[in-house]
């Protein structure tokens, strides 16, 4: 893959002309899949399209064949909140659909810098909420829910479950955080470490990937649904899986949000890759440090739902 060491407004707009690997393919070499379009609508009306996938029923009906309700992953995508769809990364969240029966939605929220602050979680919000509001006409049990991102997806993902935590509605079972994007400061030592080079996501695009979501915020202006390091109280978020590199930019923060879980009385599990560059388990899904990653992700996931 090319790899970069800044984006600008001229090298994004190439690189959201790349499309996602066609999800049909993903889908050809599985058990048959039932795939369901739904669009949701936001605050200010515009429409936010939902993909829906799960084993597919037998009889008639949607969720006819089914015994029992499944968990639900809600899958939110990376791409450093400029770029990117729901079907980005979604053989990740598909693995557990195969391991755990798991209904898996993926939602397609707005990009930066066309959409800023709040807006891009607050479009997930949405979406979460439509996903526990239909969950028995889905086959979903609303106590396991999972919010589960790469990257972006992860940070979002985590300003999710702040949101739905201080609202009250929808219930989070789990939060899987793979690489999150947490911190708009950008100044820990992992970020400045890997800084000046070329690479998959650099100090310097984190820079223009923050830049474009808060859209001239700065200081007190920032939530913390949009940068979750900044939250003060990291108590009552579901029980929480983070997994970075030890050679990427969000290293440290990333550490620092799963110590500051443990902290709060949290339960958290975390796990430094060593050698693991920003993505490399969904660029290489086939390296060794790469599949012991997602399996430990989904050893994790299976312990969870056992309970």
């Amino acid at each position: 893959m090319p790899l970069m060491s800044q984006l600008s407004p001229e090298t994004l707009a190439v690189l959201r002309q790349i499309p996602s690997p066609p999800v049909e393919s993903l889908l050809s070499d599985r058990p048959p899949i039932d795939r369901h379009e739904f669009t949701v609508h936001a605050k200010d009306g515009a429409a936010i399209p939902l993909s829906i996938f799960s084993r597919a029923s037998t009889g008639t009906g949607r969720t006819a064949g089914r015994t029992a309700a499944a968990p639900c992953v809600y899958g939110i995508h990376g791409g450093g909140m400029v770029m990117g769809d729901r079907f980005s990364q979604i053989d990740i969240p598909l693995e557990w659909l195969d391991a755990f029966g798991a209904v898996v939605a993926c939602v397609d929220y707005r990009l930066a810098p066309e959409v800023t602050g709040t807006i891009l979680v607050d479009d997930c919000h949405q979406g979460l909420l439509w996903i526990a509001r239909h969950s028995e006409e889905l086959g979903i049990d609303p106590t396991r829910i999972i919010v589960a991102g790469a990257s972006a997806g992860g940070g979002l993902a985590a300003g999710l479950s702040l949101l739905a935590r201080d609202l009250g509605s929808p219930a989070i079972a789990a939060q899987v955080l793979i690489c999150p994007m947490l911190d708009h400061r950008n100044n820990t030592a992992s970020s400045r470490q890997y800084s000046g080079g070329p690479g998959v996501w650099t100090r310097e695009m984190n820079e223009f990937g923050w830049g474009a979501v808060l859209g001239g915020l700065t200081g007190d202006e920032v939530s913390p649904y949009v940068s979750p390091a900044l939250a003060d109280d990291l108590s009552g978020l579901p029980t929480t899986y983070i997994d970075t590199g030890s050679a990427e930019v969000f290293r440290d923060e990333d550490t620092d949000y799963a110590t500051r879980i443990w902290a709060a009385g949290g339960q958290a599990e975390l796990h430094v890759w060593a050698g693991g560059f920003h993505g490399f388990d969904a660029l290489f899904p086939r390296a060794d440090i790469s599949v012991t990653a997602r399996r430990t992700r989904t050893d994790w996931l299976a312990r969870l739902l056992r309970r």
